[in-house]
């Protein structure tokens, strides 16, 4: 059975920074994407940033591009997302994505396009 646990939440203020993990278990994902999602209140989840494979591509969207950075850690079977000066509009809950299915293209990531995803954790960035 597949788990994804992220960690590293929290309230931080405007120009702050904050670091999520997920860990997975029950399968190795170092040959396979894990990525990130988000979703405000009253939005629907977007995409963020995903690693298609270890030290494959990676791909953000463009609305953090040059403020946040994934990473994994094959050994521990973790993603990471390195969030740098945060502004409000980052705020939402942040879900943690792993299993490619294949249904669409690497470059314009939907949900649809993962098979496991985490329960979630509230990043809240004041002004």
């Amino acid at each position: 059975q597949v788990q994804l646990v992220e960690s590293g939440g929290g309230l931080v203020q405007a120009g702050g920074s904050l670091r999520l993990s997920c860990a997975a278990s029950g399968r190795s994902f170092s040959s396979d994407a894990m990525g990130w999602f988000r979703q405000a209140p009253g939005k629907e989840r977007e995409f963020v940033a995903h690693s298609t494979w270890s030290r494959g591509p990676t791909f953000y969207a463009d609305s953090v591009k040059g403020r946040f950075t994934i990473s994994r850690d094959n050994a521990k079977n973790t993603v990471y997302l390195q969030m740098n000066s945060l502004i409000p509009e980052d705020t939402a809950v942040y879900y943690c994505a792993a299993g490619w299915n294949y249904r669409g293209s690497y470059s314009t990531p939907a949900i649809d396009n993962y098979d496991y995803w985490g329960q979630g954790t509230q990043v809240t960035v004041s002004s």
